[in-house]
């Protein structure tokens, strides 16, 4: 029994992650990723500022369809102060695994919901610590070789390759992925997106 989805659905974002997570859940939608610029704007604290991409991603589609549910997510990863998107080359992927290694970093994700037609707008942001062992120079050199780092915030896939870096995780764990589920799952109830089927529940308590 799949969950019910109560009109078009639009994931507005490319991440094959994302797609993955929300498939593991039967989920039906569309993927049709927004076009919006990621670069950040002065004094905006990264919480804002993966609300107000996450909320912008969304609106692009929801205004392209108005009756359709959209939501869109941004995610970054920030150590010591340093905001970190994704590594556009070898070097940027190693500065960034550098800065990791040894550290606790936090992973903060933008969600929002929209339906333009029913004007439902909503949006959370969830954050997530990691904490990455001592990251050894070889372990770096090979890492950066592998394809993994490079379309993901921070340079390193928790799901992937890079998942023995991490010592531990303090909050959600499929937001590290890039899309915390328990949040985004939550508000698409809320705004009357999604409705789970009602079952048979009373049959299996019986004496």
């Amino acid at each position: 029994m799949n969950i019910k989805v109560s009109d078009r659905f639009i994931l507005a974002s490319a991440s094959p992650r994302r797609s993955e997570l929300l498939k593991q859940l039967g989920l039906k939608f569309d993927v049709i990723p927004s076009c919006i610029d990621e670069l950040t704007r002065e004094n905006e604290t990264p919480v804002e500022h993966v609300r107000r991409l996450a909320t912008a991603k969304a609106k692009e589609l929801a205004e392209l369809y108005p009756e359709a549910w959209v939501i869109g997510a941004d995610t970054i990863v920030v150590v010591k102060g340093d905001l970190l998107g994704k590594p556009a080359n070898e070097s940027e992927a190693r500065t960034m695994l550098g800065k990791l290694s040894g550290c606790i970093h936090l992973v903060h994700t933008g969600i929002s919901v929209l339906r333009k037609s029913a004007e439902v707008d909503l949006s959370e942001v969830v954050t997530s610590e990691v904490i990455f062992k001592d990251i050894a120079p070889e372990e770096i050199d090979w890492y950066v070789k592998t394809d993994e780092p490079y379309d993901k915030a921070g340079g390193y896939a928790l799901q992937g390759k890079g998942a023995f870096f991490i010592k531990e995780i303090h909050g959600s764990y499929t937001n590290v992925i890039g899309l915390p589920l328990c949040e985004a799952i939550n508000l698409l109830k809320l705004a009357g997106a999604i409705i789970f089927p009602e079952g048979n529940h009373g049959h299996h308590h019986q004496p």
